[in-house]
């Protein structure tokens, strides 16, 4: 592998308007920039991705936020008609619901498509500037499936690698998509695809049997194999992780142990259960929070005896369905205090804001129980950092089944599912009634299983794949140069 080039919708950090020519630098939270950033500090690089700020990028200002990186950044400016229709419209409007089987918050609005793929052309532009013969072009999630087409459109024979960071929909779901193939058919000129989990790689394959007709499904024992206009594409699942260390260290770190010190203090004789979640439709709040106005129905026994925290961080709540939604929570948990609440205790704790690191990591260290119940979700990390932070190596996770996390974490998290308001309840009583020794021979296994699936592991995994795919790539290339240099005409090409 030579040089790496990171391709992702948004840069490691945002720029931000304060006035006239002042703009503020907020660094990016997650996964991707955990994981791959340090790779690109190391070993040098490119991150491609657009600052967050509709109009032209201010260059003094990027250049300011870029000077220490250790590798190039380059900018994609979008215009706020193009922000809207390819980010908010075909990206949030269109593929995010419908690959979290939510058809029903779809927008199929057509110019939504022709923005989406004039927006990936703009990255591809990008790529084809700043990329050399022998790059290692890493595409990052669902805003930036056409990128592979436009670049081949432009004569790029790079090999290009993509990865999905939210699930594959099966063809019933994915059918509703008006004219499928044209997503599909941009998502094979890559030539490595990587997908959360095997049902995300199994879904894919569905749909392109069914919808691909010229295109041949070769199954295989590792990387599966799809033979599409005289190319191979390769298909795996590369679960993210975590930053196992990391967690780790910070939920032993004195500030941690004390803010969780004085959060068990604050409820004295509770267990607490502990919800973490980005403002959206996929995570299924509402269902959990019905579930455990139900446990509080149905059991009495939880009643004075568990207290759920339920932490919402704020997230497009300029877009009207978003701002229904939260009010739709607010009401759920002001009806469940307003029911169950007594003099000196509140079953309910609602926080509409995001935690910094500390209070997070004290929060996953002090809570019994995490309610981690997404309607759909293509990993979920939450589950990952509350194991990694359980340093007593006690505590239960309570896990949908719909989650990626659940692939990985099934052997010892209490699978649901999400949409049965009354099994969640029971496990929540379940969860309650659990033994110590029970909590500890469960959270040890899901601990060792995250150390060892780490974010780092998952970069590994993947980058390994696509360098046997780029030499592969290489050799093919140089086999090919060396039969057409044997004619004058092939010289002149």
């Amino acid at each position: 592998m030579n040089r790496l080039i990171v391709v992702s919708n948004r840069l490691p950090f945002a720029l931000d308007s304060t006035g006239e020519d002042l703009w503020t630098v907020t660094p990016a939270a997650g996964g991707l920039v955990s994981a791959v950033e340090p790779v690109l500090r190391e070993r040098g690089g490119v991150w491609i991705g657009w600052p967050g700020s509709a109009g032209e990028i201010p260059k003094r200002a990027l250049a300011d936020a870029t000077r220490d990186t250790g590798y190039k950044v380059v900018a994609v400016a979008l215009s706020e008609t193009e922000r809207d229709e390819f980010y908010y419209g075909y990206s949030n409007g269109v593929i995010w619901p419908l690959f979290h089987d939510l058809q029903n918050f779809c927008n199929f609005e057509p110019a939504y498509w022709e923005a989406y793929k004039e927006v990936n052309e703009h990255y591809a532009d990008a790529i084809a500037r700043c990329s050399q013969p022998d790059d290692f072009i890493w595409v990052h999630d669902y805003h930036l499936m056409y990128v592979a087409q436009a670049l081949r459109e432009r004569g790029l024979r790079a090999a290009l690698t993509f990865f999905l960071h939210i699930p594959f929909p099966p063809y019933d779901i994915f059918a509703k998509l008006p004219q499928p193939q044209r997503l599909l058919r941009a998502l094979l000129q890559f030539d490595l695809l990587g997908f959360q989990t095997r049902r995300d790689v199994r879904n894919f394959l569905g749909c392109v049997r069914r919808v691909m007709s010229d295109a041949r499904v070769v199954p295989r024992r590792e990387l599966q194999l799809v033979r599409f206009e005289k190319r191979e594409i390769r298909l795996g699942h590369f679960p993210i992780g975590i930053d196992f260390d990391s967690f780790e260290r910070g939920a032993m770190s004195d500030a941690v142990a004390r803010r969780s010190q004085e959060l068990r203090a604050r409820f004295r004789d509770c267990q607490l259960i502990l919800g973490v979640d980005r403002l959206d439709y996929s995570k299924g709040i509402p269902e959990r929070l019905r579930a455990f106005r139900n446990a509080l129905e149905r059991h009495p026994e939880l009643r004075g005896r568990v207290v759920l925290t339920q932490v919402v961080v704020p997230s497009r709540v300029e877009i009207p369905r978003y701002h229904e939604f939260k009010q739709r929570i607010d009401r759920l948990v002001g009806d469940i205090n307003g029911r169950f609440s007594t003099s000196n205790w509140l079953p309910v704790q609602y926080h509409f804001r995001s935690l910094d690191r500390d209070d997070l990591l004290a929060h996953y260290r002090g809570c019994d129980i995490a309610f981690v119940t997404p309607l759909k979700d293509g990993m979920n990390l939450v589950a990952k950092e509350y194991c990694a932070c359980r340093i007593d190596e006690n505590g239960v996770l309570i896990l949908s089944q719909f989650a990626g996390a659940a692939e990985q974490l099934k052997t010892g998290a209490l699978l649901v599912n999400p949409y049965d308001v009354e099994e969640m309840a029971d496990t929540i009583l379940k969860a309650f009634r659990m033994s110590d020794a029970d909590r500890t021979a469960r959270m040890k296994r899901m601990r060792r299983g995250v150390r060892d699936e780490n974010v780092f592991w998952w970069v590994d995994s993947f980058l390994r794949a696509g360098a046997k795919l780029a030499a592969r790539s290489a050799g093919f290339r140089g086999r090919q140069g060396a039969r057409h240099a044997k004619t004058p005409s092939a010289q002149r090409i």
